[in-house]
């Protein structure tokens, strides 16, 4: 048995029943989890706890990020809204009409992340409207934490689900 055989059987190559997948995976919604609007949560907690510089540090960099976001939005918004739907819908053909369990594995992944990005957009979008600042932009960061913690628990419910049938249907060996 060569070093190529070696590897590839300590290291199984199947997206679901890979360790390194489901790190990914968990790695993913923490990360999204944790920075609302680019902005760490725990930034946001020591500006509602403290206020003063920390309140007024975190009200720049939402609006920073928010400019951004929008900017962007604006200028390529069709653009990568039409690479976007072009990706997913490349990867669930290959996963779901072909059965390639990789692309089965990233759109399970890109998928409800297209939707974190989405909901980022309208929050952007809402706290630039109604110029929102202290309690309401804490309101309003909260709201989209829950949020995406609920499309994350969503995501990873499905993710498992899937994941499990693919394994069950598969087996440990195929």
């Amino acid at each position: 048995m060569d070093w190529y055989d070696s590897v590839f059987t300590l290291i199984d190559m199947r997206s679901f029943s890979n360790l390194w997948f489901w790190i990914a995976l968990a790695v993913v919604w923490s990360t999204a989890s944790h920075w609302v609007l680019g902005v760490p949560w725990d930034m946001v907690l020591r500006a509602r706890r403290e206020g003063g510089q920390y309140e007024a540090d975190l009200e720049d960099l939402i609006r920073i990020y928010t400019n951004r976001l929008l900017y962007i939005a604006r200028i390529s918004g069709l653009w990568l809204l039409g690479f976007a739907c072009f990706f997913l819908t490349l990867l669930a053909g290959l996963g779901f009409f072909y059965a390639f369990e990789f692309g089965q594995a990233v759109f399970l992944l890109a998928f409800p992340m297209t939707l974190v990005g989405a909901l980022s957009l309208n929050t952007a979008r809402l706290i630039q409207e109604n110029e929102e600042v202290g309690e309401a932009l804490y309101r309003r960061l909260l709201k989209h934490r829950i949020i995406t913690q609920v499309i994350g628990m969503i995501s990873i419910f499905i993710t498992a689900l899937w994941g499990m049938f693919q394994n069950l249907n598969i087996g440990p060996f195929g």
